[in-house]
This record gives C-alpha cells, sequence and structure tokens, in this order.
C-alpha cells in the first residue's frame, strides 16, 4: 500500500491551502518581486531518491580513497543557481542548509562570477602571498575597504585566517597573552619560560583555560574542540585539555508565555558561570576568557536573550578576562544584522569576535588593548587569502545595493510566523520554534521524528538541516526570499500531514 507521502508526491490527495496567517502580508513583503538571480527555478524539480544512483556511484568511487561517510549527495555546481542547488542526477532542491550556512549570496551569483575578471583580481589569486611576511602593496587598504566595512560596531583591528576553528584558536592565545602580560607586569620573558615551553612545562607553559557550555560548538582544532560540547562524535578519543564547562539556558517556549521561568534560567547560568571564573585561580586553572555563541547553532539552536549577554560580559569585566562572540556561523547578515550580537544591546562591544562561513573567510575581529607585543605570535603561512577579500568584497556590496539585510528580516518573519502556525496545527510533532531572520529552527518530538521530516522534506526538494538532538535547523542564503519561504512551508506541512 502507497504511503501517504507517496500519495502527495503523486498528486492524488486533495490541495491544502495555507492558512492566510502564514501568507505574505503588504507591511512585511519586500519590494523585490523579482529572484535576486535572473534564472532561478521557479521551484523544486525531483527526478529520483537522493542520493541518486550517480551520486551513490560518486560516492563508491570516493571511498576507495577517502573516508566519507558523512556525504549526502554530490552536487552539480554548473546548474546550482541561487537558492537552488542540483545534484549530479539533476534534483533541483531548494537548498536552505546552503553548505552548513555557508553561502551568503546564492550559487553562481553574477557579482561574485565575475569578481575575478580582471587581470589584477587574477594575479591575487595565482600568487597567493605568505601575508604575515610579504604581503602586496594594498593588503592594509584591502583590510580596511572590505574588512573593517563589515567590522562588528567598535573593533578597529582584524586578523583574517583560514577557517572558524583557527580563528578560535587564535582568539584563545589573545586571551591567554592578556592574562600573562597582566602576571608580568610588563617585564620580559626569562630565560626559565623560553626554556620550560619548549617542553611544554611551567612557567613558559601556564596552566591557564577558556569557559565555554553546554551545547557549544567551537571547532575541530584541539583547543577549540576542548569548547565544543554538542556531539559525542566530535570529540570521542581525542586528548584534550580539562577545561571548564557550564550552562547555557534552556528556555521554555513561547517565550512570552514563560518569562518568569526563563529569567530564572538566566538568573542560575550566569550564577554558575560567575562561580566558575571566581573559583578557577584557586582550582589552579584560571580562566582567561569566555567563548560563547549568540545562538548555539551546532548544539541545537539554542538561543540566549539579551540579559544573558550582557550578565556574561559584566562578568567578564568584573573578573577582567576576555569575552569573546563566536560568529562563525551567525555572523554575515542571516539574523536580520551583520553580526547577531547587535541584537543583544551590550554596554560595549566584546573584546573579541570571530567569523567565518558566510564571511567567506575566516577570521577575528579584536580591541586594540589585545594586540599582541611580540611578532610571530597570532601567525602561519597564509594569515587567510586575498582572493577571499576579493569574492567578500562583492559579497558585502550586493547585501548593500540589493539591501539582502533588509530582506532577510521580511522573510524571516515569514518564515517564523508560518513555522508558529504549524507548531500550532501539529502540536504532537512540532514545537518550540525560534528564530532570528532567516536563522530559524524547530524542534520535532523525536530525533526519529525530525530525521524522518528531513528526509522527506529532501524527497520533495527541500534540502534543510538538523542540529541538536531533535532540531530542524534552516540556514537559506540572504537572497532568500518571502516564495521560497512559502514553497518550504508547503512542503513542510505536505510531509506533517503524511506522518
Amino acid at each position: 500500500m502507497m504511503n501517504k507521502l507517496g500519495l502527495i508526491l503523486r498528486g492524488d490527495m486533495p490541495k491544502i491551502q495555507r492558512l492566510l496567517s502564514t501568507a505574505t502580508s503588504p507591511a512585511k513583503a519586500t519590494s523585490q518581486s523579482k529572484p535576486y538571480i535572473v534564472g532561478e527555478p521557479s521551484g523544486p524539480t525531483m527526478k529520483c531518491e537522493v542520493p541518486g544512483p550517480q551520486s551513490k556511484s560518486l560516492l563508491a568511487d570516493l571511498s576507495k580513497i577517502q573516508s566519507m561517510d558523512s556525504v549526502h549527495f554530490f552536487a552539480d555546481y554548473d546548474k546550482s543557481l541561487g537558492n537552488y542547488i542540483v545534484d549530479v542526477d539533476g534534483n533541483e532542491m531548494l537548498d536552505m542548509f546552503t553548505q552548513i550556512s555557508s553561502v551568503p549570496i546564492g550559487y553562481n551569483h553574477p557579482a561574485l562570477l565575475s569578481a575575478f575578471d580582471s587581470p589584477s583580481a587574477m594575479r591575487v589569486l595565482v600568487n597567493r602571498p605568505a601575508l604575515g611576511v610579504y604581503p602586496g602593496a594594498d593588503w592594509a587598504q584591502k583590510l580596511r575597504d572590505v574588512m573593517l566595512s563589515a567590522a562588528p560596531p567598535g573593533l578597529d583591528q582584524v586578523t583574517t585566517m583560514m577557517c572558524g576553528s583557527c580563528s578560535n584558536e587564535n582568539a584563545f592565545k589573545l586571551m591567554h597573552f592578556k592574562y600573562m602580560e597582566k602576571l608580568r607586569e610588563g617585564r620580559t620573558f626569562t630565560a626559565e619560560e623560553m626554556e620550560s615551553c619548549m617542553i611544554n612545562q611551567a612557567p613558559g607553559t601556564p596552566n591557564l583555560s577558556v569557559l565555554s557550555f553546554h551545547g557549544g560548538f567551537h571547532g575541530r582544532t584541539i583547543a577549540s574542540l576542548a569548547c565544543t560540547h554538542s556531539k559525542y562524535i566530535h570529540k570521542i578519543d581525542v586528548p584534550l585539555p580539562n577545561w571548564p564547562v557550564s550552562d547555557f539556558p534552556r528556555y521554555k517556549y513561547p517565550l512570552e508565555e514563560n518569562i518568569r521561568e526563563n529569567e530564572e534560567e538566566d538568573n542560575r547560568c550566569l550564577a554558575l558561570a560567575e562561580e566558575a571564573i571566581a573559583n578557577s585561580g584557586n582550582n589552579g586553572c584560571p580562566i582567561t576568557g569566555v567563548i560563547v555563541e549568540p545562538i548555539q547553532a551546532e548544539g541545537g539552536d539554542h538561543h540566549g536573550s539579551n540579559k544573558w549577554f550582557q550578565g556574561l560580559q559584566q562578568i567578564c569585566k568584573k573578573y577582567d578576562i576576555v569575552y569573546l562572540i563566536d560568529e562563525v556561523q551567525t555572523g554575515g547578515g542571516p539574523t536580520g544584522k551583520m553580526w547577531c550580537h547587535e541584537w543583544f544591546d551590550l554596554e560595549d562591544s566584546p573584546d573579541i569576535v570571530t567569523f567565518s562561513k558566510k564571511m567567506l573567510t575566516g577570521g577575528l575581529y579584536h580591541k586594540p588593548e589585545l594586540r599582541p607585543k611580540q611578532p610571530w605570535r597570532i601567525f602561519n603561512t597564509w594569515v587567510g587569502d586575498p582572493g577571499k577579500l576579493i569574492l567578500l568584497d562583492a559579497v558585502l556590496k550586493t547585501i548593500k545595493k540589493d539591501d539582502l539585510l533588509g530582506n532577510t528580516l521580511a522573510t524571516g518573519d515569514i518564515l517564523l510566523s508560518g513555522l508558529k502556525d504549524l507548531e500550532s496545527r501539529f502540536p504532537q510533532y512540532l514545537k518550540n520554534t525560534r528564530g532570528r531572520g532567516t536563522f530559524c529552527a524547530i524542534d520535532c518530538d523525536t530525533g526519529a521524528r525530525r530525521d524522518d521530516v528531513l528526509a522527506k522534506l529532501r524527497s520533495l526538494g527541500v534540502h534543510a538541516g538538523g542540529c541538536g538532538e531533535a532540531a530542524i535547523r534552516l540556514r537559506p542564503a540572504l537572497i532568500f526570499q518571502p516564495w521560497h519561504a512559502h514553497i518550504f512551508l508547503q512542503k513542510l506541512e505536505d510531509v506533517l500531514l503524511a506522518q
């Protein structure tokens, strides 16, 4: 017997119209009435299951030389366009995961395809410099024109890196440098410090730590992995420093109906964080800084309130430690602001903000007082890639020209209200709708249901992602528009009706 989903795919069931509550309202609709990229498909088109035969064949070939069982399918990047990713079997899917939230303005955007048209831009690609020792003559100006034009308010120092993990690793170094500089009271390194650090012993290798939070994800290199607490498979069998971890708030939804309980949760978590910091010196491993995501993305799309983030900043100031906000997944506009922490009404800018993904280059912004006082301390061969700044420059100009932050806010309102509507009609399957901009998520009642919903969404031509125990996470590009939201909401409704 064909199941309900099969009936929907064949079109044998009557069409159920979406409720007016999820329709685009004139007040929220953007002025853009056409796709931002000409030629984008008008909707998903599915030719076979995903992964299809071509993807399976390519994975079998890849598996002969590389263990990468995480591959979902192989993409055809010549045919992918705008909000649609096309796989090698010809399936055109609305992409709401976008390479784990790292595609800023869609596939094959003309502004990016033309970014290397000039001979000078091509030479940047061909002659990749070791930027820490041999930068090009225009490098400082490029950093000002591109990186600092997008900098979080209050931060005027920037160092580019290759990825989010190495951005956080080097941010941790700045935390430790500050602490040790304060301890030394301005004196130079002693001979004992210089000799002992070469064999990873004190005093040259001090026992210091960074405070992180349950559910956080900050990377897969050693120090970043020590601060990661989302899935066991990331960490098991890897020797890591025994750094402290505290609780990130877990709210009850809807927020407006649980104000008192959620305020108590903020207070509880802030008290735990302060206790860990205050006691760290007595425990023989002083905490030099705190790392926190504006939204715990990999760990389940857990949000924190303004009070939570403001309170953390006040605690860091009280104990004179570094406040690092990891914007690797939230930075670059998906919450409707360039940086998610801009929503938090902080009394001052964070001390460090790390980034990657939609920014196309990794790196860290920081305050001037955190500049290392000696050369070679924040360094690697490449220290970023000037070619990525050429692409980012095109992205930032497109965001401004097309008001993509405004589009993200407007479309995000539609997406969030549609998810809330579905939650109200399918409470047995869905709960805890939350989001900022199009950076949205909703929980299923079980992890097995979430996995089933994602698989069936993909069979209907929508590629979304999961995170945490049972969350569906949505990470579309900044060119994701109201009608794309309606396509997704209708497909999700179809899947829920077939449960």
